[in-house]
């Protein structure tokens, strides 16, 4: 019988986090990446699991090793395995996201993220990989945290969240 091929497997994180004024966009945590591919560009804390490594102990342990965030609630995002989203071969990342009430700082890069900064969703630098992808998808799930009816986006507090797709 002919082996099967296997997937790589990794993990990505989206750290959104709100801010004092409740009219801003939220705030999301990228690293740059320190090797290739896509040395130099954005990306989400992230990256290959261990051998033997529950997804979500490795998601969290690439965001502490990538950015100093530790003990931040992790929840699961979707899979993403679109043929060709690493040029490194086969890659299906699992993905999760948590929601801070405000960016926790300052954030160190470590590991291979050679910086470690937040960004407002709606200026987003050009982000390796498919990390677009996953942060709309976390954004779905932003909006559905913030009570999104169809007569618009609320933030918890009330006010209309002011970035694309509110």
């Amino acid at each position: 019988m002919k082996a099967k091929p296997t997937p790589l497997v990794t993990v990505d994180v989206v750290v959104m986090a709100g801010g004092k004024d409740p009219k801003a966009p939220p705030q999301v945590l990228l690293v740059k990446r320190r090797h290739e591919p896509f040395a130099g560009r954005w990306a989400l804390p992230g990256g290959y699991l261990e051998e033997n490594e529950p997804p979500r102990e490795g998601a969290a342990r690439e965001l502490r090793e990538e950015t100093g965030l530790a003990g931040v609630p992790l929840r699961d995002l979707a899979a993403f395995g679109a043929p060709g989203r690493d040029p490194r071969g086969w890659t299906i990342s699992i993905a999760y996201w948590t929601l801070l009430p405000e960016t926790l700082g300052p954030v160190r890069p470590g590991d291979d993220a050679a910086e470690a900064a937040w960004f407002p969703v709606d200026a987003l630098p050009p982000l390796a990989f498919d990390h677009g992808e996953i942060i709309h998808a976390a954004l779905g799930k932003y909006h559905r945290a913030c009570r999104v009816g169809p007569g618009g986006a609320q933030k918890p507090d009330g006010t209309t969240p002011a970035y694309p797709g509110s």
